[in-house]
């Protein structure tokens, strides 16, 4: 290792004597032949140095370029979801006065706050009370179907439990009115776990994939009419007594921010969403919900075409 270190020494002092040569001969040199060699040097090893400059500064502009652009796409991937966020909200709005229209009477709308603070994930605080009409084991609604129960009443705000809670139950029935059971909340996994169940449908009657479920207005909570999901299929394991089918929910508890809550006073609500308008006003609110569901997926994705 001494040898290595002295010879790369000794090639150090050799370069170094080499270049105070060169500029003793650049100085006692006259012009015209001072002008001939600094050109020939330039041509020969600083003519390489200054191009790999260039392409390097290139490169860095390109990458600054494409920086910026990047972020500036990411800035309107955003913007577009918070577009479509307020869409959404706009067709729920729409949606609610249709409803309100519709029901004409009996209800109280409200604004529905799911904030962490104020409950688990299976209740919602709504901002209005008993000061506004609203009572104990009232029936919660949106404008796509049935989003809970008020189980707490203060005098400016309650509180619901929605379908996702493991108490919730609701008597249900086909929307022919053929076909009757009792809804719950199903326990399944992480991918099962927004469904519910059809349960203790007798083993005479069948339900195909699609077939709409409601309320069936057996009990004093939940008035006869009001949406509740579809059929998705038959989960009836080989040793029970009654069918139970797995129900896609009308309303997806997490997306509701505007809902109304129906007074006792209301029986039979099937006209309400039965007409043209309310299937219209559901359907944009559904399309609506997967655009910002695809639109948020696409801004919490990674860009895989950035630089590290």
């Amino acid at each position: 290792m001494a040898r290595a270190t002295r010879s790369g020494t000794r090639i150090d002092t050799v370069v170094l004597a080499a270049c105070l040569i060169a500029s003793l001969l650049g100085v006692v040199l006259p012009a015209p032949t001072r002008h001939s060699v600094a050109g020939a040097v330039r041509e020969t090893f600083v003519g390489p140095l200054i191009a790999l400059q260039v392409q390097a500064e290139r490169a860095r502009g390109a990458f600054v370029a494409r920086d910026i652009t990047a972020a500036r796409l990411d800035s309107l991937v955003l913007r577009n979801a918070e577009l479509r966020d307020t869409e959404l909200e706009n067709v729920r709005l729409r949606g609610l006065l249709g409803l309100g229209a519709r029901l004409r009477s009996g209800f109280v709308a409200a604004e529905a706050l799911h904030r962490p603070e104020l409950g688990s994930a299976q209740t919602v605080l709504i901002t209005a009370g008993a000061r506004a009409g609203v009572v104990e084991r009232s029936a919660v609604v949106a404008p796509e179907g049935l989003v809970g129960e008020v189980i707490s009443v203060e005098q400016e705000s309650s509180v619901a439990n929605l379908w996702t809670h493991p108490d919730f139950r609701v008597s249900a029935m086909s929307a022919d009115g053929k076909v009757f059971g009792i809804i719950a909340p199903h326990q399944g996994p992480d991918a099962e776990r927004f469904l519910l169940e059809l349960r203790g449908v007798v083993f005479r009657d069948s339900l195909a994939p699609g077939t709409e479920i409601r309320s069936s207005g057996q009990g004093s909570v939940f008035p006869r009419g009001i949406p509740i999901g579809t059929v998705v299929q038959d989960i009836t394991s080989s040793s029970a007594y009654a069918r139970t089918y797995l129900v896609r929910p009308a309303v997806m508890p997490a997306d509701v921010t505007v809902l109304m809550v129906l007074l006792p006073t209301k029986s039979n609500l099937e006209s309400a969403w039965k007409s043209p308008v309310a299937d219209s006003i559901t359907k944009a609110i559904g399309a609506s919900a997967e655009s910002v569901t695809r639109a948020r997926r696409d801004t919490s994705r990674p860009d895989s075409t950035r630089r590290p």
